[in-house]
């Protein structure tokens, strides 16, 4: 193999796409992760009223990844219909969260922050008009539920007394996958294998990269609602 053989095997159209999509969003990934009010929020500093706040954030952007109109349409699409899994669905699960957290009329008083707007309004334009960008935000949504996200359940588990994978949870809880790892394998092949060419790759891993920093606004506004006291 001579030196030109070797570099076309380094370029990035031989690396798989979810090694790619999961590299290239990284250090916005680990900014979302590491923002204040996440970071006090695992820490123990803040109290359940934040918890419940964050969860109605997470309301609002759930129902545009999971719109029926939205998802039954793309369900047929050649780009995002093998993501559409009723298995990774979490809205039910956020309303008996919000109904124990806020009470039966928690819909009353449901009001958005203006980064969830932002947040929530993006993932709905990709939703109606780019597959790509759908794929994209079902990515850093779900696979972080599945990972990340079962750190949070477990702190407020510990912290609030909640009851293991009871109500409060059961946003964290996904009942109907048996084995995560096995699932995020299989997820990872199906983003491996999704039918877009290299540029449409490029643009869904900078969409993945904008819904990290649209995740991370969201987390700025709570940490400016819910500050530490000096």
């Amino acid at each position: 193999m001579n030196a030109s053989d070797t570099s076309d095997t380094m370029t990035p159209a031989s690396t798989p796409f979810s090694t790619l999509i999961r590299t290239a969003s990284h250090e916005q990934h680990t900014e979302a992760e590491t923002s204040t009010f996440m970071s006090d929020l695992l820490g123990g500093r803040l109290g359940v009223e934040a918890y419940a706040r964050y969860t109605e954030q997470l309301w609002f952007v759930y129902a545009a990844l999971e719109s029926e109109a939205d998802t039954a349409r793309l369900a047929a699409d050649p780009v995002a219909g093998p993501f559409i899994r009723p298995e990774l669905l979490r809205r039910a699960a956020l309303e008996r969260d919000l109904a124990h957290l806020r009470g039966p009329d928690w819909r009353a008083t449901l009001t958005a922050l203006p980064a969830t707007r932002a947040y929530a309004g993006r993932v709905a334009e990709c939703a109606r008009e780019w597959p790509g960008g759908y794929v994209a935000h079902h990515y850093t949504r779900y696979l972080g539920d599945l990972s990340g996200g079962q750190i949070i359940r477990g702190k407020a588990e510990q912290t609030w007394g909640f009851s293991r994978k009871g109500d409060g949870v059961r946003f964290y809880v996904f009942e109907g996958i048996s084995n995560p790892a096995a699932f995020k394998r299989g997820y990872r092949e199906l983003l491996d294998g999704v039918l877009a060419d290299e540029l449409e790759k490029q643009r869904i891993v900078s969409e993945c990269k904008r819904a990290f920093a649209l995740n991370t606004g969201v987390f700025r506004d709570l940490g400016e609602e819910f500050p530490l006291s000096a």
